[in-house]
């Protein structure tokens, strides 16, 4: 490891201009380049305290040996010098798309005499028109299927094509019309250029001309009763439009746009753009990259840019392309854009109608693109192996963890503290154990202490099910900690300790599934994994010990760095960026974090919608909406007798009392006002409910979500 003060440069040597620059190691192989509108100042940020430096920017400047510079004349220079060089140096320390050569385009060979239309990958090659690029090469071929009867252009291999020439027979697409035979002369060369250029301009998007002089053609061969030629018409013009169908409208106004998108998380991003042409979605593409280094989304965005267009002219450049971000600064990059293309380009942020709509499209493919990466990675048995192996290995633990436990606190500023347990077994989800948790100890934000309590709560149910069951070996009795209950007299288990702050323990739903088999959640896990730092493991570790539990693991996986800790450790254990272990502790640490915050989110909006009659005992949502639909409003309610509650459907006499003494000792509320008008809203409204009427918890929440709350 090398020590960045042993290479920097003398005071005044760099010089505060444009330039590019490249850190090599010391066998003189460039592993990092950057561009920089001052090169004096961008430099001097890398040959700062190392404790100031990204964790990914200071592997990269211990790693160099030397640095060295280019001086240009303007920042759109930088650019495109930036680009040659990651282009042909490949550095490890850069953004790096993967997948960048295996879409299928589109391709017209309009380089040859007569052109071909065929599928290709890979590098460009110039005076060949491409269209796409497509998702898959059916697609493709299905959509020159049909165009072909309309625009009969070359598809054969050149073989093909000198061995017709030479016997004097076309292909079988030549006999069925597919192809117009320019290899035994039925066409001129010229003729079949002027035929791919047609092919050229419709695939363009250059549609509604085309298709209005043919249905000219049509009409014109029907009055001249060439009843057969107005049906061929019919029959291409048929084709076209199912061809086009195949891409629907997504802008109204025929624009052609390029959209790109980003998912990201710590270690990796995910990109997608969609090319629309003639306001037809004709291409889609993404990739996943390595986050090697520091990077913001508008710098994701600019290698984006450079990625996509960096060998584009002309029209395979849009006039606008629309990102989630803009590059800092983004005149350089919307100067070399223009450049590019011989015309202005237009790179900004979708703000609001179609295509913002659209964006939002794009950026759910990107999120799912990120997702579908990281479960392949999981899926594969070889790769999960291989990363319990890992987690095993580096956390000291006897055997791999077969079942992993997952815990993460949400919250918003304090209120509606809640948690998540997430499992996973084998390294896969196990959403039929999932389990949610309110924080009823304390109140207010403490995540250190919301961690105590809920390892406190879920383990004492392990060990409460443990003893009950009889697992305790050599008529050892269980652990007694220092709060545990006594048992009750009628001779069934003892509880476990109180919960903190005198909190009712509840009992999880059977342990038990139907045929008298214990529930997993029975089990203990190998591993428990929590959302945090040092404060986190400690205090997991601490509420294991005070329950006599010494066999299970604890860790915590910190987002910012992703470092795992784990008790009693001043320093964290850090995973290779590549390590397979460390991105399952990922996918754990990210589904706990998903299924906290949505349980959060929804135990929020019911608050927020709750009113007068949910906090009555024994009353359901059936019995509130009859009451609110037979009185029209909780105030009307408030004031009637009990015999006018008894004549609501479902209601008795008991429960008339328990609703109006409830209601005569609740305050009412706060009128509601609106926001917009300043307009007080009265509660005698028709059909107020006071949030009565609302959806459970559960509403618009995916099935997994519904695990046993404790």
């Amino acid at each position: 490891m090398a020590d960045p003060s042993s290479y920097r440069p003398r005071p005044g040597e760099i010089p505060d201009s444009p330039g590019v620059y490249r850190f090599r190691d010391e066998h003189r192989r460039v592993i990092y380049v950057g561009k920089a509108k001052s090169l004096r100042q961008r430099l001097a940020n890398y040959f700062q305290d190392l404790a100031n430096l990204h964790p990914r920017t200071r592997t990269m400047v211990t790693t160099a040996a030397s640095v060295e510079w280019t001086v240009v004349s303007t920042e759109v220079e930088a650019l495109q010098l930036e680009y040659s060089w990651i282009k042909e140096y490949d550095p490890r320390f850069n953004v790096k798309y993967r997948d960048d050569k295996s879409y299928p385009y589109l391709a017209v060979t309009m380089n040859e005499e007569y052109p071909r239309v065929q599928v290709m990958r890979g590098q460009k090659k110039k005076g060949v028109r491409y269209f796409g690029p497509y998702t898959h090469a059916w697609a493709i071929r299905d959509t020159v299927d049909l165009l072909l009867r309309v625009f009969p252009v070359r598809t054969c291999s050149s073989g093909v094509f000198k061995n017709a020439a030479r016997t004097g027979r076309p292909c079988l697409l030549g006999y069925i019309g597919k192809c117009s035979a320019p290899c035994v002369d039925r066409i001129s060369p010229e003729e079949h250029r002027a035929l791919a250029e047609e092919f050229c301009d419709f695939m363009a998007g250059r549609t509604g001309t085309y298709l209005r002089r043919l249905e000219k053609q049509m009409e014109l061969a029907a009055d001249d009763m060439e009843y057969e030629r107005a049906a061929r018409l019919r029959d291409d013009i048929v084709a076209l439009r199912k061809a086009m169908e195949k891409s629907a409208v997504v802008l109204a106004d025929a624009t052609d746009a390029d959209l790109i998108a980003v998912a990201e998380d710590e270690l990796e991003a995910a990109v997608q753009i969609f090319h629309v042409r003639g306001g037809r979605v004709r291409g889609q593409r993404g990739w996943v990259t390595d986050k090697v280094e520091e990077i913001t989304t508008g710098a994701l965005v600019e290698h984006a840019l450079q990625q996509l267009y960096g060998e584009e002219s002309g029209d395979a450049v849009p006039k606008e392309v629309l990102v989630p971000a803009l590059p800092e600064p983004v005149e350089p990059v919307q100067e070399w854009l223009t450049g590019r293309r011989g015309a202005n380009v237009s790179l900004r942020i979708p703000q609001r109608g179609d295509k913002k709509a659209l964006m939002e499209t794009v950026e759910r493919n990107a999120q799912q693109a990120l997702v579908l990466h990281k479960t392949k990675r999981a899926s594969d048995l070889t790769t999960r192996s291989r990363a319990l192996e890992e987690i095993a290995e580096a956390l000291d633990l006897d055997s791999a963890p077969l079942r992993i436990e997952c815990y993460d606190i949400s919250h918003l500023q304090g209120d509606d503290v809640v948690a998540s347990m997430v499992v996973f077994e084998d390294g896969l989800q196990r959403k039929g154990e999932y389990r949610r948790f309110q924080i009823k100890g304390f109140a207010g934000q403490d995540d250190v202490r919301s961690m105590h309590e809920v390892i406190t709560r879920r383990f004492r149910r392990y060990l409460a099910e443990k003893e009950r069951t009889g697992e305790w070996t050599d008529g050892e009795a269980a652990p007694a900690p220092a709060d545990a209950r006594p048992a009750p007299a009628d001779g069934r288990p003892a509880p476990g300790p109180a919960a903190p702050d005198g909190d009712a323990d509840v009992v999880m739903h059977s342990l038990k599934d139907d045929e008298g088999r214990p529930r997993k959640f029975a089990y203990p896990p190998q591993l428990v994994v929590v959302d945090g730092g040092q404060p986190q493991v400690a205090a997991a570790r601490r509420a294991l010990d005070e329950l006599g539990i010494d066999d299970i693991a604890v860790c915590g996986l910190a987002k910012r760095l992703e470092e795992v800790w784990v008790p009693g450790e001043d320093d964290p254990v850090v995973l290779p960026r590549t390590s397979e272990g460390l991105y399952l502790l990922q996918r754990v640490r990210d589904e706990a974090h998903r299924f906290a915050i949505t349980y959060q989110r929804a135990k929020r909006a019911k608050r927020l919608r709750s009113g007068p009659l949910d906090d009555v005992p024994g009353l359901g949502d059936t019995r509130k909406q009859a009451l609110i639909k037979h009185f029209g409003s909780v105030k009307k309610l408030r004031s009637a007798t009990i015999e006018q509650i008894q004549e609501v459907p479902g209601v008795g006499r008991k429960t008339a009392e328990t609703i109006a003494g409830f209601l005569a000792r609740a305050a009412p509320a706060a009128p509601a006002v609106n926001t917009a008008t300043g307009e007080i809203i009265d509660d005698e409204e028709p059909g107020t409910t006071g949030g009565s009427s609302a959806e459970p918890v559960t509403a618009g929440v995916p099935d997994e979500r519904r695990g046993q709350e404790t």
